[in-house]
């Protein structure tokens, strides 16, 4: 029984560090009936994201790295709301194979794994919106488990591929999903490159490669985690409900300025499949303005707009 014990331990620590770079070596089957628990070795490279950031203390800070990390974090934002959430997950618009693609390898510097993953998960979410079965619910399970806990355990590690049939069938969005650690990767090793060009051809920055790491890979993306994670674990406990919704999704406008728009939403799960979820002017959605920057230039088309008949339905009569 101990050897048993220890053999299986020992396959666990040499296949756990394998799937930090190919998800199928546990995404093969279904993993969604297995035991809820944080699966803490393999979410190793997450929290040493989190850990990176002290490093600032080492490599200080300059304009440029400040200003790295803000572009990083803004581009990297649309890229998730405006593509992972309204175009993979809602079908809000559409547009061509290979904008398709640009846009999911950007996101997939977020470190927030493949457009399919995302995708699915987030389907089934509004298929059980504050259900038990809403494995992000705050609800049903509590501000940690919402806000990151469910997206480490190994019971929502597989793709929920039967939602996403159609996506499904791009051989591309199937690499970036199984192999969802290499574009990270390259993403930091591309930024080190920048980084010692930038110290080697203008000094006058005052940057370095390392710098650029931390400031423009590892402090935006924890920011860009967190702001992403608080529309799971705050955007259905804090804010207005205008739209008596099955679920408790309300509008919050600080939300909606830090992820871009996505804080609006109450309006959201009203109408899930709209481009904009600030249904009205003063609804500030900085997701939907680019995306309509997008059309007019023609790299995307049929903007899924919100039927006026459903600004005025299904209205809250009392809080």
């Amino acid at each position: 029984m101990a050897m048993n014990k220890a053999i299986r331990f020992l396959q666990y620590c040499v296949k756990t560090p394998i799937s930090w770079f190919d998800n199928e070596t546990v995404s093969i089957g279904n993993t969604h009936g297995a035991k809820r628990g944080i699966d803490w070795f393999r979410l190793l490279p997450f929290l040493a994201i989190h850990i990176a950031c002290i490093a600032v203390f080492s490599v200080g800070v300059s304009r440029c790295a400040v200003i790295m990390a803000l572009f990083l974090y803004t581009l990297r934002m649309f890229a998730i709301t405006g593509f992972y959430h309204r175009y993979f997950a809602h079908c809000a618009f559409r547009t061509s194979r290979v904008v398709q693609f640009i846009f999911a390898l950007v996101g997939a510097t977020s470190v927030q794994r493949g457009a399919l993953w995302w995708a699915s998960q987030h389907r089934h979410h509004h298929a059980h919106s504050d259900q038990p079965q809403d494995v992000h619910s705050a609800l049903q399970h509590g501000f940690f488990w919402s806000h990151m806990g469910w997206f480490m355990a190994q019971e929502n590690f597989a793709t929920r591929g039967e939602l996403i049939e159609p996506l499904m069938r791009f051989p591309e969005l199937r690499f970036l999903d199984r192999f969802d650690g290499v574009v990270p990767i390259g993403f930091a090793v591309a930024l080190y490159a920048l980084g010692e060009f930038f110290a080697k051809s203008f000094p006058s920055l005052e940057t370095n490669g390392w710098q650029l790491v931390v400031w423009g890979f590892c402090i935006s993306t924890v920011f860009l985690y967190h702001a992403t994670f608080t529309i799971n674990s705050l955007s259905h406990r804090f804010g207005k409900r205008r739209y008596a919704t099955n679920d408790d999704s309300r509008n919050n406008i600080w939300l909606a300025l830090i992820t871009f728009g996505e804080g609006w939403h109450n309006n959201h799960h009203h109408f899930p499949g709209a481009a904009r979820q600030g249904f009205h002017w003063w609804e500030i959605d900085l997701t939907y303005y680019g995306l309509r920057l997008l059309s007019t230039l023609g790299i995307i088309w049929d903007l899924r707009e919100v039927p006026p008949t459903f600004i005025h339905t299904r209205r809250v009569t009392t809080r």
